[in-house]
């Protein structure tokens, strides 16, 4: 069963909330760190192969993956905010145009208790490119990711 909650609250944005059992330090550090973005980034079947991450504002981010039969895909963009561990903003654009345009990202990663609650905002230029996003299996892709980061949390003795 997927925890992960996503909502349409504007013609523009998707909103995708989920609770992690991880301090939120450690939540932040799984969407910034190569080695753990490697681990855990992409729905099943998916696997970054290369991973660059340039943590500043206006620094650059590219991930690329491999995939079911040979599949490919990549994607990349610039940090705009960066305040650890509470928020992370930054554009994202796909090479292979699964999307016109690009999406500005706002991660919000709130401590309860002993566990985070993450709000992923992903604001796209028009109501149409928003929906062509939503009909893809994206939520189904982001939810088998978060397990996987779960998992990885598990491992690692991190999960409360």
């Amino acid at each position: 069963m997927s925890r992960l909650a996503v909502t349409t609250p504007t013609e523009t944005e998707i909103v995708m909330t989920r609770e992690f059992d991880a301090p939120r330090e450690r939540v932040f550090a799984a969407f910034t760190t190569p080695d753990l973005l490697k681990r855990w980034y992409g729905a099943r079947g998916w696997h970054i192969v290369d991973c660059a991450v340039d943590l500043r504002p206006g620094g650059a981010w590219r991930f690329v993956w491999t995939g079911p039969d040979g599949a490919h895909m990549a994607s990349g963009g610039l940090y705009r905010e960066i305040v650890a561990p509470r928020r992370l903003v930054l554009t994202e654009a796909f090479d292979d145009g699964w999307y016109p345009g690009e999406c500005l990202v706002t991660h919000r990663f709130a401590q309860r208790g002993a566990a985070t609650a993450l709000t992923t905002t992903l604001r796209y230029p028009t109501r149409e490119v928003r929906d062509t996003v939503l009909s893809y299996p994206m939520a189904r892709g982001v939810e088998e990711g978060y397990r996987r980061m779960e998992e990885m949390f598990t491992q690692e003795g991190t999960a409360r």
